[in-house]
């Protein structure tokens, strides 16, 4: 049953990938469209970056509330939705519309994901589980970048974005019948209109806890941080918004977390998103088969770095900080390397660095261990949350200086972009990634404090 719930619930990310991958895709496609330049397109992916991170929180206390099945549920509702409401418009506002849409489901998706698993897996299962739970997302990355170009060319917009929309409401059927919050659990169909004694707190919650006895076992069989090590007690009475948000963030480890995924994703999606193509074709030079052979090179090593990477941080539970740190710093010093080379730009040092970003991809995930280290079950939506935050927020800043970078350089228009631009404006990675090198430094003593300190209280 396990698998199943798992394969539903991973079925939802990928096509959550898919929707948020789509106008990266079809830049171009939604330039013809909504006979708009190209300033603007990039405006929806602005849009899609602040929709999903300022959601995080909302849905992060939804989650703890209401347990991952029915966030999936009304994740894949809300895409949807959206993508229904992209298929049939022709105006930028409604085009918006949809995207906001889009974003607010696809914030619903990837934390649930994580909350699932951590319901149904064993502690020793869970970090392996969740890196191949990444690695199956980057399909809907590749379906976006090839078969969904095919299907709007061959069907055109609407017909394309109505196909999208055909295979969400398909999807919600399935998460209706299939997901449930824990093996004991009902599933949304069997629970509608129905309250288990017990009152309100989230799905996940109501299940039994295990006894004293097993948490203290794993405790003991598992060194900081790795996942699970906190007393497994019954969660208190559901505190109001902003006090659920005081408590999480009172956890060093949540806000250590942050962090994380901050240093280790940031970039990942500054480039994926928006900004790798236009840099390496506008700004380098090259060709798009060339600038797209490197882009699928960091896919490929998301991908093929999700293998082990869950194996290496559940192996080295007590140093996938330094992990996260060490990989963030290796791709920071190669990308630099690239914006300020003088001279011809060797390609193998830029196949490194995408191979470096790639990597990346899955050690960003020890975040979401870190999480599990510190924070009650009853509390880990929400902190998921806030970790998930981290890479997306630091996105946006990158995407925002470069573009404030470019325009100051009067470089900010496909027709006017230059290398020496795009070198200073690609540089703004390096004080946003020292910055939350640095809140780690900070952090991690003070997360690794207070850890041991419940861990003797116990």
């Amino acid at each position: 049953m396990k698998w199943l719930v798992w394969a539903v619930a991973i079925a939802a990310y990928v096509f959550s990938i898919i929707n948020r991958s789509s106008f990266s895709a079809l830049g171009a496609t939604a330039q013809t469209h909504f006979g708009v330049e190209a300033t603007a397109i990039s405006l929806f992916i602005m849009l899609q970056l602040v929709v999903y991170a300022s959601c995080q929180v909302p849905v992060g206390a939804l989650l703890d509330r209401k347990g991952a099945p029915v966030l999936i549920a009304g994740g894949l509702t809300l895409m949807t939705a959206g993508q229904l409401l992209l298929a049939h418009s022709d105006t930028v506002p409604l085009a918006l519309l949809a995207r906001v849409l889009v974003g607010s489901g696809d914030a619903c998706i990837f934390v649930s994901l994580i909350r699932l698993i951590s319901d149904w897996f064993t502690p020793k299962q869970i970090p392996v589980v969740n890196q191949i739970s990444a690695n199956m997302g980057q399909l809907g990355q590749l379906v976006a970048v090839t078969p969904l170009v095919a299907l709007v060319a061959a069907l055109g917009w609407q017909g394309g974005f109505t196909v999208l929309a055909v295979t969400g409401f398909t999807l919600v059927l399935l998460a209706l019948f299939t997901l449930r919050p824990a093996p004991d659990g009902v599933t949304l169909i069997q629970g509608l209109g129905w309250r288990p004694r017990g009152g309100r707190g989230s799905a996940s919650a109501r299940r039994p806890h295990p006894h004293q006895d097993e948490a203290n076992q794993a405790r003991t069989d598992h060194p900081y941080p790795v996942t699970d090590s906190l007393p497994v007690l019954p969660p208190a009475p559901n505190p109001g918004f902003v006090s659920s948000i005081k408590q999480v963030l009172a956890y060093p480890g949540v806000r250590l977390a942050f962090w994380v995924h901050y240093v280790t994703a940031s970039m990942i999606f500054s480039i994926m998103l928006l900004w790798g193509m236009p840099f390496l074709t506008g700004g380098l030079g090259y060709s798009r088969a060339l600038a797209s052979a490197i882009i699928s090179t960091v896919v490929a090593a998301i991908v093929l770095a999700g293998f082990f990477t869950g194996s290496i941080l559940s192996r080295f539970s007590a140093y996938r900080v330094h992990i996260a740190v060490g990989s963030s710093l290796l791709n920071l010093s190669l990308w630099s390397l690239i914006f300020f080379w003088p001279g011809t730009l060797p390609t193998a040092l830029l196949y490194a660095a995408a191979i470096t970003l790639g990597i990346n991809g899955p050690v960003s995930m020890a975040a979401f261990e870190v999480v599990r280290s510190h924070v009650p079950q009853h509390q880990r939506g929400l902190a998921t949350g806030i970790a998930n935050m981290g890479g997306f927020t630091g996105a946006l800043v990158i995407v925002l200086l470069i573009g404030l970078v470019l325009d100051s350089l009067g470089a900010g228009t496909p027709e006017t972009y230059t290398r020496e631009a795009f070198r200073w404006a690609m540089a703004s990675h390096i004080p946003v990634i020292l910055l939350g090198i640095i809140m780690i430094a900070l952090l991690y003593p003070k997360a690794k404090k207070a850890l041991e300190g419940r861990a003797q209280a116990s």
